[in-house]
C-alpha cells in the first residue's frame, strides 16, 4: 500500500496499538507495513467527507412516516 505524507498508521496488535506518522511517502505499492512486534499496521479510518450541493445551505428535507390503513 502506497504511504502519504502526513496519516496515522496503527497496530493491529492489542496488546501492542503502537501508532506511527508517515513523513516522508513512498512509492510502491509493497503491501501494508508491520510494526516492530510484527504484526500488521492498518491505516487510520476516516470518515468521509460529503460536500457535494452544500453551497446552497439547504435544510435537509424531512421525512414524513406515511400511515397505513388498519381495517
Amino acid at each position: 500500500m502506497v504511504m502519504h505524507p502526513g496519516e496515522r498508521w496503527h497496530c493491529t496488535n492489542l496488546a501492542c496499538l503502537c501508532t506511527i506518522l508517515v513523513e516522508t511517502g513512498t512509492s510502491q505499492d509493497a503491501g501494508n507495513p508491520r510494526c516492530s512486534c510484527g504484526f500488521i499496521m492498518k491505516k487510520e479510518f476516516k470518515s468521509p467527507i460529503f460536500t457535494y450541493l452544500d453551497f446552497l445551505q439547504l435544510d435537509p428535507p424531512l421525512v414524513v412516516a406515511k400511515k397505513s390503513r388498519e381495517e
